[in-house]
């Protein structure tokens, strides 16, 4: 038989024993690879072991669509950072929250269970300390286990996975009633490193101290520390300071958007926190990558 894979089977002990060891005991004649492994433990590792085996190895078939599969993964091997999208909900005037704060609920409910999908595919979701303070999200995954198969290697749809969650708190004043301080997911908190609990409620979550300049974290050590956690796909859900500055420092991979019938006026918060500029050529360009409508609300999915 001929078994087809989007990633080299792997050659070493990981989550689980090498997958070129199981193709060879099951006897199968051909395996045509989509990607090589760009993970150092394996990386040609695994063809190799198949060749010796006896086995016919062919490779590069459809490499780009696998690469698109495994985006997480890839950018967590080639990049050291995981693939990270920023998911925001606005009115069709491009407003996200009134003038007061009040945001819930610009979306109907189809788009809020989509987008719980998206959340079940993520390893991991973060927030500003501001979020934090203005709407006490969970920032869980709330669906029946069964209903989805997220993209997460630690996924298990018996139990449900719960994604880490992840809050930028530069000061560590994330109030101790907070949702994201309970035990139902795991909590990752980075601050400045000179910062100091504002109260007891910090003792049972993981809090990591991390350059910060005007209280603003180094973005990029805070993906890279997650990366070397494992994080492959990284969805944000926060304001527009701190999309905007990812936007700014180049961090982001992917925009979803759900765009819902209502106006919400020009007092409202805007969608990113972006420097003005004087001309068009200057403007920030996306390409759309997908449109889809949700409910009576619209999904567009685009990228730089």
């Amino acid at each position: 038989s001929c078994a087809y894979v989007t990633l080299e089977p792997c050659a070493h002990f990981g989550r689980t024993p090498p997958c070129a060891d199981a193709l060879i005991a099951a006897g199968v004649a051909r395996v045509v690879v989509a990607s090589g492994d760009p993970n150092p433990k394996v990386d040609g590792g695994g063809l190799r072991r198949l060749r010796e085996a006896g086995i016919a190895v062919a490779t590069g078939l459809m490499q780009e669509s696998a690469g698109e599969l495994n985006r997480g993964f890839f950018s967590r091997m080639q990049r050291g950072r995981p693939w990270l999208r920023v998911k925001q909900a606005i009115s069709l005037d491009g407003r996200t929250a009134l003038a007061n704060g009040q945001s819930q609920w610009i979306t109907g409910e189809a788009a809020r269970t989509d987008v719980q999908r998206w959340r079940a595919r993520s390893c991991a979701i973060l927030t500003g300390g501001a979020t934090v303070r203005a709407d006490n999200p969970r920032l869980t995954v709330r669906l029946r286990p069964r209903a989805y198969a997220g993209n997460n290697p630690d996924n298990d749809r018996e139990t449900g996975f719960q994604p880490l969650r992840v809050v930028l708190d530069p000061r560590l004043q994330t109030p101790k009633d907070s949702n994201l301080l309970d035990d139902s997911a795991p909590t990752l908190i980075f601050h400045a490193a000179a910062a100091r609990p504002a109260h007891a409620g910090f003792d049972g979550v993981e809090c990591i101290g991390v350059d910060c300049a005007d209280d603003r974290l180094d973005l990029s050590k805070v993906l890279g520390e997650l990366a070397v956690r494992g994080v492959n796909e990284l969805q944000v859900e926060a304001g527009p300071t701190l999309c905007g500055a990812l936007f700014v420092a180049g961090l982001v991979d992917e925009l979803l958007l759900y765009i819902a019938p209502i106006l919400l006026g020009d007092r409202a918060c805007a969608l990113l926190q972006l420097p003005a500029i004087e001309q068009m050529a200057d403007a920030r360009r996306l390409r759309v990558m997908e449109q889809r409508r949700v409910g009576d609300d619209l999904r567009i999915l685009l990228r730089p």
